[in-house]
């Protein structure tokens, strides 16, 4: 079993087997383990924009209701990767190491960071994230970068102005190989500890 945790309701982990979706309605932070865990937890207040969120609409950056914390404890915790926005305020928050992207470079806690593109994954836009995993031995990724045929904002480093704009909905959603190779990770936690 995986727990799956700040993942959108009836969004790409509903339905999958032995997978646990914690949605906002259950309240991930309430998570208590056993299981491995992959991690989503909102970002709006530690993304790039969050400075303008902040003044737009009232978002403290960084206030996220301890959801990153959360999902960053029980990541150490029971094992699993967590996934955040390349760039994230919160990797500088909370001491973690910045990632590159084309390889998985070892932190002093022993956790695993990388930078990937979920366009390599399906996602029609650039969309760059930063991987924090707790595993013995983190897999090979697709580390490429594809060419983006949409985008997420209109801020021009996103393709904003000569390309289409994702929906909302769009925009966050997870792609289905992303999806599966995030659950790989946590699941290779799950066999070690059945080994």
């Amino acid at each position: 079993m995986i727990a799956a945790l700040f993942v959108a309701t009836d969004g790409a982990y509903f339905g999958v087997p032995d997978v646990d979706p914690w949605d906002e309605r259950r309240d991930a932070r309430l998570y208590a383990g056993p299981h491995p865990v992959v991690a989503h937890p909102p970002c709006s207040t530690w993304c790039q924009v969050a400075h303008v969120n902040q003044k737009r609409y009232g978002h403290r950056v960084g206030d996220d209701g301890g959801c990153f914390a959360s999902a960053l404890a029980n990541v150490r915790r029971v094992g699993g990767v967590l996934e955040h926005p390349a760039e994230s305020y919160a990797w500088r928050e909370f001491g973690l190491l910045r990632p590159v992207r084309g390889a998985w470079s070892r932190s002093i806690d022993g956790a695993w960071v990388t930078d990937v593109n979920q366009r390599a994954y399906g996602h029609r836009a650039r969309k760059r994230t930063w991987l924090y995993a707790v595993v013995d031995a983190p897999p090979r990724l697709d580390w490429s970068n594809p060419p983006p045929v949409a985008t997420v904002s209109f801020l021009t480093n996103h393709g904003g102005g000569r390309l289409p704009r994702l929906s909302k909905r769009e925009a966050k959603a997870t792609p289905l190989p992303f999806r599966d190779m995030l659950l790989g990770i946590a699941r290779s936690v799950a066999r070690t500890e059945a080994a």
